[in-house]
Order: structure tokens, then sequence, then C-alpha cells
């Protein structure tokens, strides 16, 4: 959040995995009589780029001037829950719209017009971890300051990633929200919350240490993570529920050693660091709900096709 970052420094230990959004955009034929077409949760077809309802894609139309397209939408997780889907999305549509006209842009060009699209233009409250995440891929400490960020990849051996990978297991708890009505509920910059958030701070250190020193007890990352959530618990009355504090307790009691709500809170996944052994303990108490197995990814954006085509504007 730049309005504790600017001030107090900042740092995320974040990875992308394999779940991922598609956006495709073509230039749409000139035999309509509306100008631009849009699928993604619904389906708008406009004349004028100010007519278009969706916040994200009208802004980053007018900002890089694009008209008269096709612009469809899919992806492997739902919306609103905590996995930073929306900036998956603006970082994939401003990649699309770039190779669409010809252009290259790199990740962090692409990174960087992402958090101006969703926090300037579109004046959503939030941080900007996703948006670099998404553009930049992989494992990464991500460092903030008031001169802005830096990306530092997490050397680790394949050999312990994947054991993390295996310690890690992920739960949708079927609530998705607005992460911006919870950062602006919650006031993260508030001067009470600063304490947590500066402890919260220390322990990425502390955390990206245990990962990256061989002979550190991987067990122990496990345990971070319990503290840091229930550091995060107190930045804000609406990070968690009833319901998630009790879905928590099951996980702690059937062997998880720790785990955290993704994102800003109030509902998404959950994500728990579990020992092998204790595995089907888990599964079994948070049989009820959905299971989502993952593997951790490298490639952050990128284009998968790309077809050059002759473009007449429509006038």
């Amino acid at each position: 959040m730049p309005g504790f970052f600017n001030e107090n420094g900042g740092a995320v230990l974040s990875t992308t995995f394999d779940k991922y959004c598609y956006v495709n955009v073509r230039h749409l034929p000139r035999f309509f009589d509306y100008s631009t077409e849009l699928s993604y949760s619904k389906t708008e077809r406009v004349t004028t780029v100010d007519d278009i309802q969706h916040p994200a894609i009208r802004n980053a139309m007018r900002y890089l001037d694009m008209h008269n397209i096709r612009l469809t939408y899919e992806a492997d997780l739902p919306a609103r829950s905590g996995l930073g889907t929306s900036s998956s999305f603006a970082v994939g549509m401003l990649n699309a719209f770039y190779a669409l006209n010809g252009k290259y842009a790199g990740k962090k060009k692409l990174a960087d017009e992402a958090i101006y699209l969703e926090r300037t233009l579109c004046q959503e409250a939030g941080g900007w971890q996703d948006q670099i995440a998404a553009a930049y891929g992989g494992f990464n400490r991500i460092n903030f300051n008031a001169d802005g960020y830096e990306v530092l990849p997490v050397i680790i051996s394949p050999e312990r990633k994947k054991q993390l990978n295996n310690n890690l297991l992920m739960y949708f708890t079927g609530f998705t929200r607005f992460s911006s009505d919870i950062h602006r509920s919650n006031h993260e910059t508030a001067e009470e919350k600063k304490i947590q958030l500066r402890e919260m701070l220390a322990l990425v250190d502390e955390a990206e240490r245990v990962l990256t020193d061989k002979g550190a007890d991987l067990d122990d990352f496990g345990r971070l993570l319990d503290k840091t959530w229930k550091l995060k618990r107190q930045t804000g009355s609406k990070i968690s529920t009833g319901s998630i504090d009790e879905l928590y307790a099951k996980a702690i009691e059937a062997g998880a050693l720790g785990g955290k709500l993704l994102g800003a809170g109030g509902g998404g996944f959950f994500v728990f660091y579990v020992q092998p052994e204790k595995q089907d303990a888990v599964q079994g108490a948070m049989s009820d709900l959905m299971h989502v197995p993952f593997e951790f990814e490298n490639g952050g954006t990128r284009v998968i096709h790309y077809t050059p085509e002759t473009y007449i504007p429509k006038v």
C-alpha cells in the first residue's frame, strides 16, 4: 500500500502459479452497427469507448487510444477471490493491446501501466504487488519505497521449491468480494495499524531466509504464515469473519502449521502449510471446501498467439 511503504518501506514474497487468465483481442470486422464488442462475465456492444461499462477496459482503451476491437476474457479462477485476477487481467489486456498495435511492452512497463490503470485511472484502492507479480512471473521478493519498487528473484533450489509447493494446500472458501472495498474500509495506513504492518514487514526477511537457507527448517515457513496471518487480522475489521476464523481453526487443529487468506481479506482462497503426514487429516477437515491443486510457474504475462493483420480504421 503506497500510503504505508512511501513512509516505512515495504516488501512481499510473491509467486505466480499455473492458473491463468486469457485475453483475446482483435480488430472488429467492419460489418456491424457497433464498433466494439467485449465479452467477459457479460457482453457489451458499443459505438464509442465512453459507453463501455467495464472501468478497466474503458480506461485502458482510452489510455492506449484503442478503437474498433473485439475483446474476449476467460479465466481459470473466479474474479474477486484474492488471487490477483483483476490485476492479471489488467496486465494481460495491456500486453494484448500493445501486441495488436505491433509493439512490444516489457515487464516493467506493463507492471507500471497496470498499476496506473487500476489505482489512478480506475481509482481502485489497493496495493501494487499483484500487477508486478502478473507482469514478471516467478518467485520473487518485491521491495517498495518512495522511489518505486524492485523485483528480486528468490534463489531457491528446485528440490526445496518443490517441497514448499507440495506442503501448500489451497482451498476456495466460496466467498468473493471487491478487494478495493476491503482496503477502503480497513484504513490500513491508520496510525494504530502501523505497528502490526511494520512487524509483518520485518517477517519478510525471516521468511526469505527460511526459504533460501538449505540448513533452515522449511516448516518454519508455515509457522511464519500463522504469525503473519494473526498480525494481518489485526489490521482491519473486514479482513476476517467468524466463518473464516472457524475454517482456519479447523485446519490448524487438523495439523496445518499455518496459513493465510490470500488477498485483501473477507473471502476467497485460503492457503495452508501442511506437512505431508498431516495432509490427509487437513483434507478431511476441509472436505466442505473446494481443494485447488496448483504448481508454481515462472512465466508471467506472455503473448501466446500473435497474427499480424491489415487493419483499416472504421470512419
